[in-house]
Protein backbone atom coordinates (compact mmCIF):
# COMPACT_ATOMS: atom_id res chain seq x y z
CA UNK A 1 0.00 0.00 0.00
CA UNK A 2 1.07 3.62 -0.98
CA UNK A 3 1.83 5.84 1.77
CA UNK A 4 -0.61 9.21 1.25
CA UNK A 5 0.75 12.51 0.92
CA UNK A 6 -0.87 15.80 2.41
CA UNK A 7 -1.62 18.31 -0.23
CA UNK A 8 1.24 20.93 0.26
CA UNK A 9 0.45 23.79 -2.22
CA UNK A 10 -2.05 26.02 -1.27
CA UNK A 11 -3.05 26.44 -4.62
CA UNK A 12 -3.74 23.12 -4.98
CA UNK A 13 -6.38 22.99 -2.36
CA UNK A 14 -8.07 25.81 -3.97
CA UNK A 15 -7.88 24.00 -7.57
CA UNK A 16 -9.13 20.74 -5.84
CA UNK A 17 -11.86 22.75 -4.49
CA UNK A 18 -12.47 24.69 -7.37
CA UNK A 19 -13.05 21.69 -9.11
CA UNK A 20 -16.07 20.51 -8.23
CA UNK A 21 -17.36 24.43 -7.27
CA UNK A 22 -17.13 24.59 -11.62
CA UNK A 23 -19.33 21.39 -11.76
CA UNK A 24 -21.94 22.66 -9.41
CA UNK A 25 -21.26 19.24 -7.66
CA UNK A 26 -21.53 21.10 -3.89
CA UNK A 27 -21.61 18.16 -2.02
CA UNK A 28 -17.95 16.90 -3.43
CA UNK A 29 -16.74 20.45 -3.05
CA UNK A 30 -18.32 20.23 0.67
CA UNK A 31 -16.96 17.54 1.31
CA UNK A 32 -13.02 18.29 0.39
CA UNK A 33 -13.31 21.20 2.50
CA UNK A 34 -14.67 19.77 5.65
CA UNK A 35 -12.22 17.00 5.28
CA UNK A 36 -9.25 19.65 4.79
CA UNK A 37 -10.56 22.09 7.94
CA UNK A 38 -11.97 19.24 10.17
CA UNK A 39 -8.74 17.13 10.39
CA UNK A 40 -12.00 14.41 10.40
CA UNK A 41 -11.12 10.96 9.28
CA UNK A 42 -13.25 10.00 6.38
CA UNK A 43 -15.50 7.59 7.86
CA UNK A 44 -16.37 10.40 10.60
CA UNK A 45 -17.04 12.97 8.15
CA UNK A 46 -19.09 10.99 5.88
CA UNK A 47 -21.38 10.01 9.01
CA UNK A 48 -22.07 14.18 9.95
CA UNK A 49 -25.82 14.35 9.58
CA UNK A 50 -26.94 17.95 9.44
CA UNK A 51 -28.25 18.22 12.92
CA UNK A 52 -24.55 17.65 13.69
CA UNK A 53 -23.75 21.68 12.12
CA UNK A 54 -26.96 23.19 12.23
CA UNK A 55 -29.23 24.41 14.86
CA UNK A 56 -32.98 23.81 13.44
CA UNK A 57 -34.75 25.75 16.62
CA UNK A 58 -32.75 28.92 16.29
CA UNK A 59 -31.58 28.97 12.39
CA UNK A 60 -28.09 29.44 12.50
CA UNK A 61 -24.80 26.87 12.39
CA UNK A 62 -23.29 25.66 15.14
CA UNK A 63 -19.64 26.90 16.21
CA UNK A 64 -18.28 23.94 16.93
CA UNK A 65 -18.65 20.30 15.63
CA UNK A 66 -18.75 17.97 18.47
CA UNK A 67 -17.65 14.11 17.44
CA UNK A 68 -17.09 11.13 18.72
CA UNK A 69 -14.56 9.61 16.66
CA UNK A 70 -15.29 6.30 15.53
CA UNK A 71 -11.54 5.20 15.56
CA UNK A 72 -10.51 6.07 18.96
CA UNK A 73 -13.82 6.77 20.64
CA UNK A 74 -12.56 9.95 22.28
CA UNK A 75 -15.01 12.93 22.32
CA UNK A 76 -13.57 15.92 20.02
CA UNK A 77 -15.22 19.43 19.73
CA UNK A 78 -14.18 21.37 16.13
CA UNK A 79 -14.23 24.85 15.85
CA UNK A 80 -16.26 25.39 12.54
CA UNK A 81 -13.57 28.07 10.65
CA UNK A 82 -15.13 30.41 7.98
CA UNK A 83 -14.23 27.97 4.61
CA UNK A 84 -16.06 25.25 6.26
CA UNK A 85 -19.17 27.50 6.61
CA UNK A 86 -19.13 29.08 3.46
CA UNK A 87 -18.97 25.09 2.08
CA UNK A 88 -21.88 24.10 4.36
CA UNK A 89 -24.33 27.20 3.68
CA UNK A 90 -23.56 26.53 -0.01
CA UNK A 91 -24.57 22.68 0.58
CA UNK A 92 -27.55 23.82 2.30
CA UNK A 93 -28.80 26.32 -0.36
CA UNK A 94 -28.51 23.53 -3.07
CA UNK A 95 -30.57 20.74 -1.55
CA UNK A 96 -34.17 21.54 -0.57
CA UNK A 97 -35.66 20.41 2.06
CA UNK A 98 -32.82 20.01 4.69
CA UNK A 99 -33.98 18.05 7.28
CA UNK A 100 -32.01 17.22 10.62
CA UNK A 101 -31.90 13.63 10.20
CA UNK A 102 -30.09 13.74 6.80
CA UNK A 103 -26.54 12.97 6.17
CA UNK A 104 -24.08 16.25 4.86
CA UNK A 105 -23.07 13.79 2.37
CA UNK A 106 -26.00 11.79 1.06
CA UNK A 107 -25.66 9.04 -1.62
CA UNK A 108 -28.43 9.03 -4.30
CA UNK A 109 -28.75 5.40 -3.94
CA UNK A 110 -31.21 4.33 -0.80
CA UNK A 111 -32.87 6.62 1.03
CA UNK A 112 -31.30 9.10 3.45
CA UNK A 113 -27.38 7.07 3.35
CA UNK A 114 -23.81 8.95 3.48
CA UNK A 115 -22.03 7.99 0.58
CA UNK A 116 -19.17 5.30 0.77
CA UNK A 117 -15.71 5.56 1.66
CA UNK A 118 -14.86 4.10 -2.16
CA UNK A 119 -17.14 7.01 -3.82
CA UNK A 120 -15.42 9.63 -1.28
CA UNK A 121 -12.05 8.19 -2.91
CA UNK A 122 -13.64 8.13 -6.30
CA UNK A 123 -14.16 12.40 -5.67
CA UNK A 124 -10.79 13.24 -4.46
CA UNK A 125 -9.21 10.97 -6.06
CA UNK A 126 -10.76 12.07 -10.16
CA UNK A 127 -10.32 15.69 -8.80
CA UNK A 128 -6.14 15.24 -7.68
CA UNK A 129 -6.12 13.13 -11.12
CA UNK A 130 -7.51 15.81 -13.56
CA UNK A 131 -5.27 18.48 -12.03
CA UNK A 132 -2.13 16.43 -11.93
CA UNK A 133 -1.79 16.92 -8.35
CA UNK A 134 1.39 15.52 -7.19
CA UNK A 135 1.37 12.75 -4.63
CA UNK A 136 -0.42 9.71 -3.38
CA UNK A 137 -3.71 12.06 -2.89
CA UNK A 138 -6.62 10.14 -1.12
CA UNK A 139 -9.36 10.56 1.52
CA UNK A 140 -6.55 10.24 4.06
CA UNK A 141 -4.97 13.68 1.86
CA UNK A 142 -7.81 15.69 3.49
CA UNK A 143 -6.74 15.01 7.31
CA UNK A 144 -2.85 15.22 6.48
CA UNK A 145 -3.19 18.58 4.73
CA UNK A 146 -4.98 19.94 7.85
CA UNK A 147 -1.64 19.13 9.78
CA UNK A 148 0.94 20.00 7.03
CA UNK A 149 -0.73 23.35 6.88
CA UNK A 150 -1.33 23.58 10.50
CA UNK A 151 2.50 22.98 11.18
CA UNK A 152 3.49 25.39 8.16
CA UNK A 153 1.58 28.08 9.99
CA UNK A 154 3.36 27.55 13.00
CA UNK A 155 1.36 25.24 15.16
CA UNK A 156 3.38 23.63 17.75
CA UNK A 157 3.56 19.80 16.54
CA UNK A 158 2.43 18.52 20.14
CA UNK A 159 -0.71 20.99 19.93
CA UNK A 160 -1.36 19.04 16.15
CA UNK A 161 -0.97 15.74 17.95
CA UNK A 162 -3.41 16.63 20.14
CA UNK A 163 -5.94 17.71 17.41
CA UNK A 164 -5.24 14.14 15.66
CA UNK A 165 -5.90 12.39 19.15
CA UNK A 166 -2.59 10.92 17.99
CA UNK A 167 -0.62 8.79 20.98
CA UNK A 168 2.90 9.25 20.03
CA UNK A 169 4.58 12.27 18.28
CA UNK A 170 6.26 10.13 15.87
CA UNK A 171 2.50 9.26 14.47
CA UNK A 172 2.62 13.02 13.83
CA UNK A 173 5.46 13.63 12.58
CA UNK A 174 4.90 10.66 9.73
CA UNK A 175 1.35 12.76 9.24
CA UNK A 176 3.10 15.93 8.74
CA UNK A 177 5.26 14.43 5.54
CA UNK A 178 8.37 16.73 6.16
CA UNK A 179 10.76 16.62 3.45
CA UNK A 180 14.09 17.74 2.19
CA UNK A 181 11.78 20.86 0.75
CA UNK A 182 10.51 21.72 3.85
CA UNK A 183 14.00 21.56 5.65
CA UNK A 184 15.65 23.69 3.02
CA UNK A 185 12.53 26.40 3.20
CA UNK A 186 13.38 26.87 7.15
CA UNK A 187 17.57 27.27 6.31
CA UNK A 188 17.09 29.21 3.45
CA UNK A 189 14.41 31.66 5.52
CA UNK A 190 15.93 31.79 8.89
CA UNK A 191 19.11 34.10 8.14
CA UNK A 192 19.94 35.36 11.88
Amino acid sequence: MQKTHPIKDAKDIQKLKQYYLDRQQIRNYTLITLGINTSLRIGDLLLLKWENVYDFCNRCYYKHLKVCEQKTGKNTLIALNRESLLALKSLKESISPVLEKDYLFKSREGINRPICRTQAFRIIKKAADSLHIEGTISCHSLRKTFGYHAWRKGVPPAVIMTIYNHSSMEVTKRYLSIDQDDKDQVFLELNL
